[in-house]
């Protein structure tokens, strides 16, 4: 139990550095102003257009950070600072959306698992905690259903777990993509690729925390349920 919370402190440290860390990258990067004056929302559109990409919309959305590809709509959103910016940050974060595009439009394997099951994972992500209570509670009385539905919680935690590694390499392989079209297509100058590279590196970062905090967690979760039988 102890051993648990020690680790589970840890993560969150290192989770709010990386989270900060991230924050001050963009932050810097955001003042390197792009050679070739381009908005995000204009480098999108022609990374779309010379990957072959014609009926996918580059739109804007609220918030800082809020980027995203959505496949069901065919959309590349990007939060209202990307979309208008004309600086490296902009630049890579528009990129790697656009990263995601293209793995939707060549049927990335990586992809196509991590949105399969992604609706099983809105449902599970949203029960699991509820579930995972509702077991140790009747566990403790000595009822033996309780065992039975806290294994369940445990599983359903399980899947929004394999979901968060899935999308490791999603993640990693958009980057890489984005990085290698703003340097074959001329977008930025050595300096600008470099700052894209290093603002990316960090959001990567936030995405592996993340999966070893669920993956912790889920262990914890393992360690009382076998510690019960």
């Amino acid at each position: 139990m102890i051993g648990y919370y020690i680790l589970a402190g840890i993560i969150f440290l290192v989770s709010m550095y990386v989270s900060n860390k991230l924050k001050s990258k963009f932050k810097k990067y955001s003042q390197i102003h792009l050679q070739n004056g381009m908005s995000g929302k204009e480098i999108a559109e022609k990374m779309l257009r010379d990957n072959g990409i014609l009926d996918v919309q580059v739109i804007s959305v609220a918030g800082e950070l809020t980027d995203h590809y959505n496949p069901a709509k065919k959309t590349v959103n990007l939060s209202e600072p990307v979309y208008m910016q004309r600086n490296a940050a902009a630049a890579a974060v528009a990129a790697h959306e656009c990263g995601h595009a293209v793995q939707h439009a060549t049927a990335y394997s990586w992809l196509k698992m991590r949105s399969a099951i992604v609706p099983a994972v809105s449902i599970s992500s949203k029960l699991s905690n509820f579930v995972i209570m509702a077991g140790l509670v009747l566990s403790v009385t000595g009822s033996l259903i309780g065992n039975t539905i806290f294994l369940v919680g445990i599983l359903l935690f399980a899947l929004t777990t394999v979901f968060a590694f899935i999308t490791l390499p999603v993640e990693f392989d958009a980057s890489k993509r984005a990085l290698a079209w703003l340097e074959s297509a001329n977008m930025v100058t050595p300096q600008e690729h470099a700052g894209a590279k290093d603002a990316l590196k960090w959001a990567a970062r936030t995405y592996v925390v993340s999966a070893l905090g669920s993956l912790a967690t889920l262990l914890y979760f393992i360690s009382i349920f076998l510690g019960r039988r």
